[in-house]
This record gives structure tokens, sequence and C-alpha cells, in this order.
């Protein structure tokens, strides 16, 4: 076995569904790896249809002392040459050992988990630069991006399976129920476009609070709340804009999905989907916490069906040329290889 991924989150978010994303696409291409993970039914058993050898562990708290050296145990047997961890907690309990140890970054991670570390890979170069920015040798620290997956098999999902008329506006909303992700603007934009019906796919605390404003505003009878979804691309194919409101937003992996998907994307300008995103060519920025702004640019979509049209094809050639699975797949594969050579 070459290298052993470990993932130390019991949760459903972005960053675990790219977890297996990726693990998927390398096993795909070849690359001998298994996954150290925490209990997680639905992605045990992603990992074991894809052909991916899992095992779980406790991955708990500072007075967690099993975890380290029981991984360190499996690693040896499974022969592991490169260890890489994805997020803090698989950070601190990422044993020693005859491997090289690479940190995954999706955001400004505290770096003390991962002292010791032989390298680490930074989803967006503003991460990547971050990183060095805090004493973290340049020639140890690489930028390799998410990769977006394109439309599966599956037939787009039926409006009328979440009580949604045909043939109106209909605008999606893709991430956690949490403040960072900005749904709250979302629904208030959602005031401002009387035809429209919006979909938000997501779990999380706020379910409730954002329940509630929803009726406040007098748009619930307009709003699906999902829950956490596994069939991403036939919810992309299925509407009409994709509204990425997040305050907050190291990267923006909805923004690439989007794209890949051909659904055109309005965003917040946080620093991921800034940085993604090229205004008026590939998608819509509007400032951060700008309901109206959000509604404008959403409505400007809706009645100029070309521009839409314009916006994701550009989206896709940025998907092709940077964001295609064979390549982020191919950047993983080399720095493999040269870690097992150093």
């Amino acid at each position: 076995m070459s290298v052993l991924h470990l993932l130390g989150s019991g949760g459903d978010g972005g960053a675990e569904t790219y977890f297996v994303d990726l693990v998927t696409a390398l096993h795909r291409a070849g690359v001998a790896e298994a996954c150290a993970i925490r209990a997680h039914a639905a992605r045990t058993t992603a990992l074991a249809e894809a052909g991916v050898v899992s095992q779980t562990f406790g991955f708990g708290g500072p007075l967690d002392l099993l975890t380290r050296p029981r991984i360190a145990t499996w690693g040896r047997r499974m022969d592991a040459k490169v260890i890489v961890a994805w997020m803090n907690r698989a950070g601190r309990h990422t044993p020693a050992g005859p491997w090289k140890r690479v940190g995954r970054l999706g955001g400004y991670y505290s770096l003390k988990y991962y002292r010791g570390f032989d390298h680490l890979v930074g989803n967006t170069r503003d991460i990547v630069d971050w990183v060095i920015a805090q004493g973290w040798p340049a020639t140890q620290v690489s930028c390799i991006p998410n990769f977006a997956g394109g439309p599966d098999e599956t037939a787009p999902v039926s409006r009328a399976s979440l009580d949604t008329p045909e043939g109106v506006p209909l605008l999606l909303g893709m991430g956690r129920l949490h403040d960072a992700k900005a749904h709250d603007v979302s629904l208030k934009a959602l005031t401002q476009i009387p035809e429209a019906y919006l979909w938000i796919a997501g779990a999380g605390p706020l379910e409730d609070k954002l329940k509630a404003m929803a009726g406040a505003l007098g748009v619930a009878d307009r709003v699906r709340f999902l829950g956490w979804r596994q069939d991403a691309s036939a919810l992309y194919r299925a509407a009409d804009v994709c509204l990425f409101p997040s305050r907050f937003e190291p990267l923006g992996n909805v923004v690439i999905q989007a794209w890949a998907n051909g659904l055109p994307v309005v965003a917040a300008n946080s620093q991921g989907p800034g940085a993604l995103i090229r205004d008026g060519q590939d998608g819509f920025l509007v400032p951060v916490d700008d309901a109206d702004a959000l509604a404008e640019r959403t409505r400007a979509l809706l009645a100029d069906p070309m521009l839409g049209i314009r916006l994701i094809q550009n989206g896709h050639a940025r998907v092709e040329a940077e964001f295609s699975e064979a390549a982020v797949v191919e950047e993983w594969r080399s720095l493999f290889s040269r870690l097992g050579e150093g």
C-alpha cells in the first residue's frame, strides 16, 4: 500500500464529499491507497463501492491516546509510503513513521496540527501564500485545486418531487446551514424575485432559524429545505441559477461544480469565489451581505438566457483547463512520486 488518507471528521460537508471524490479518482487512476476514517456508515459504503479499503478509528479529542498508535500499526501493515491528513483532527492524529506526512488544507487551518509534516497542500493559491507567510518553507508547500465532477448519468431532480412548479425560475443554494454560508442573504434576495423558487441543499445548526426567517419574510411557500444530499449533480442540472453568497469561503467548490454541471453562478465576492470567478465572464460577483445586488444579478440572468449560456460556456472552459479530474489527479500523483523519491 502506498498512500494512506486520514479523515477525522464524522460529519457531512464539502470537504468530506471531496475526500471521497478524490480518493475514488486516485483509485481509478491506479494509485494504491487506503483510508483511515472516523465512523460514518455512508462514507464507509461509498469507499467500499469504489473499491477502496478503509478502517475506522476513534479520532477523538486531546485525551484520545489510542488513535495515533493504532493508525501507525495499520499504516505499517499497509506498507504506507505517504500519509495524507485531511483537516486538523486528522493532522493531530497523524503518526510519525517510515512515511512522508502531507497535510491537505482546504482553509486557513492552524498549522500547529502539522508540525513535523513533510509537505502541505493548499487547494487555492491564496492558502498557499498564507502558509508560506506563516513561515512554512516554500519548497514544502504546493497548490493543488479541487477538481469538478461533471454531469453524471442520473436525470435532473424532478421539480414535482420537491413540490416545485414547472416553468418557474429555480434557484439553488448549496452548503451547510451555517452563518458563513449566508443562506439568509439568499432568502432576502428571494423577496425581490417573486416568481422564483429556491432549493437549499445542506444540513446544519441554523435550519430552524432559516425556516423561521423564510416564514417571516413571506417566502416560505417558495423555499424547499432539502437537507444533506448525495445527488449534487442532479440538483445543479435541475436549477436555473446557483446562488452562492458565502460570507467566508476559502475555495468555493460550489462554483467549480456549478460550472461543470452547466449552471450559471452569482456569488458573493468572498475570498474563494472572488479568486475563482472572472466577474461578468464566467459568473457574477456581488458584495458580501448584499441581498439587493444578489437579487439584481439573478434577475439579469433570468431575463437574458443568452447571457447565462455565455457564462456557462466560459465556466466549462475554465473547468477543462484548470479543474478537470485528470489534471488534478496527475498533480497528486506527481507529488506522491516526488515524496517517495525524497
